[in-house]
């Protein structure tokens, strides 16, 4: 079936794979393995369930459901459909998801029934075009069941335009406000392009991603990657330490993308003999601790090319010369500064905040926010939020989140820096440092540390570790022992969260001793 002139070019790329090899796997999922065919047929079939709905070009569709196959069918049979997605933290619920569905103007929804209570207290009074995944149940009257949708013909139909951006409308994470919604406006695929090639994955391999695919990194590095470069793409329900190589070797995988702190919980899993047994080649890495490149390299046999993105970014950075700690250079167009808090270029050296633009301008706005957009873009650059410096060479290293920096004593510390050297004490797992308020003024800090199968963490001896290895401004005073770490979809920790929660009874003080 030729590709339609009218298609969005995702359309026409799932009709290609689907007619040049129709038998291929191209989806793995628990036991499923799905060939282009197959896949093809479902996308098609809730493509047009969403056109005999009512739901028309332009018009918007969330998809609020957990990995699965059901959520790729639902996201490119949006776009397959003229139509824009609209991917949906599962753990949405109350005023956040109302804002969503309101901001987005969503005029349908697919939602995995396990959710539908935390959605039923928001659902619009004007009413949606809903659909379930899973049995709609008697609460849930004149919903669609995607079952009965999938169980259709995959017969073809016309079209209708294209709706802009393949991504639709991606929201930020909102942790300083109300969610943004990020609608790109370049179509073109030389940027994503670059960071595809950095995989170094060759048709008929598998990639691997165990992030929540309504985040835009496995929508649009891992799930896109393996449509353009005609790989297979395979998908875990979560992310899990103990599973995660296991399942590795089952989808015979040669790439996957790190983001939080899987790197490090990996490592800290205990050590094997087949450690390097394993398919991977080659991790695509947000964030890697500089401790940790090397050691992961070596126990598990996987080269860690480094890059910095986020889904309002109008360009990205890549390590393509494996600089240890490095998050590389600008590529495709984009070019990469860093400013003073006046909006001067730093020399190299100078840690301030990264500010990436691109050759053509603007390439995305915020939905409904045009203020936002302008202060986003002021001067000429995007600015990210986020703290670099650059060496004399021109790669960039990361140097934490500006909006999780700390005042202390005259001096800013990011919740980074104090992160990395915490996470190297013997006995801690993982680590998340955050702003407490000082009697002084300004902030002291506060590291929540959870430990290493169930070790015990001196925090005597653990601040006299930061004394020995981090600046002393930066020496946190209170440590928390805890079993968990409130965690992001995407393995970030929820800093806001725990610096609502401040100093508990569990909360260890150095100055007071106890």
């Amino acid at each position: 079936m030729p590709p339609m002139a009218n298609k969005h070019v995702i359309a026409a790329l799932l009709d290609y794979r689907a007619t040049e090899h129709p038998d291929q796997v191209f989806l793995k999922i628990g036991e499923l393995r799905e060939s282009w065919a197959s896949f093809h047929g479902n996308v098609v079939r809730v493509a047009r369930g969403y056109r005999d709905a009512g739901l028309r070009g332009g018009d918007r569709v969330a998809v609020m459901l957990p990995n699965c196959a059901e959520f790729l069918y639902a996201h490119f049979a949006a776009i397959y459909a003229g139509l824009a997605p609209v991917p949906v933290n599962t753990a949405q619920r109350g005023a956040t998801l109302q804002f969503l569905l309101r901001d987005s103007a969503a005029a349908g929804i697919v939602i995995d029934r396990s959710l539908w209570d935390q959605y039923e207290p928001s659902r619009p009074s004007s009413g949606l075009v809903e659909f379930v995944r899973g049995e709609p149940g008697a609460d849930a009257r004149g919903v669609f069941a995607l079952s009965d949708v999938l169980s259709g013909p995959a017969t073809q139909f016309e079209p209708e335009d294209a709706a802009g951006s393949t991504f639709g409308v991606l929201y930020t994470s909102g942790t300083t406000g109300p969610p943004k919604g990020v609608v790109p406006t370049r179509t073109d695929m030389g940027p994503l392009l670059a960071m595809w090639q950095a995989m170094e994955v060759s048709a008929g391999e598998t990639i691997y991603t165990c992030l929540p695919l309504f985040h835009g990194n496995p929508l649009a590095i891992s799930v896109l990657g393996a449509m353009f470069l005609d790989a297979s793409i395979a998908v875990s329900e979560r992310f899990s330490a103990s599973r995660f190589w296991t399942e590795v070797r089952a989808f015979d995988a040669v790439e996957f993308n790190h983001v939080g702190a899987i790197i490090p919980i990996l490592l800290k899993q205990p050590a094997s003999d087949d450690d390097r047994d394993n398919p991977m080649r080659v991790c695509l890495s947000a964030g890697c601790p500089p401790h940790a490149w090397e050691p992961f390299q070596s126990r598990f046999g996987v080269k860690i090319v480094e890059q910095f993105s986020m889904v309002d970014a109008p360009g990205y950075l890549i390590n393509l010369d494996g600089r240890a700690g490095s998050m590389g250079k600008p590529v495709a167009g984009c070019e990469a500064t860093i400013l003073g808090d006046d909006g001067s270029v730093l020399p190299a050296g100078g840690v301030g905040e990264l500010a990436l633009r691109a050759t053509e301008g603007r390439t995305h706005y915020y939905l409904n926010q045009p203020e936002a957009t302008d202060e986003a873009f002021r001067g000429g650059w995007f600015h990210t939020g986020d703290l670099a410096w650059r060496d004399d060479d021109g790669f960039f290293f990361y140097a934490g989140r500006k909006k999780e920096s700390m005042r202390r004593r005259g001096e800013n510390v990011s919740a980074w820096e104090v992160e990395n050297v915490v996470n190297q004490f013997p006995g801690v797992l993982e680590s998340a440092a955050h702003a407490v308020p000082s009697d002084l003024g300004e902030d002291e800090i506060k590291v929540v540390v959870v430990s290493r199968n169930g070790s015990v963490i001196d925090p005597q001896e653990l601040i006299a570790f930061c004394t020995e290895h981090m600046a002393l401004y930066a020496v946190p005073r209170y440590v928390e022992t805890r079993s968990e770490i409130p965690k992001t979809p995407t393995q970030r920790p929820r800093y806001a969260e725990l610096k609502a929660q401040g100093l508990t009874p569990e909360t260890w003080d150095r100055e007071a001793g106890r």
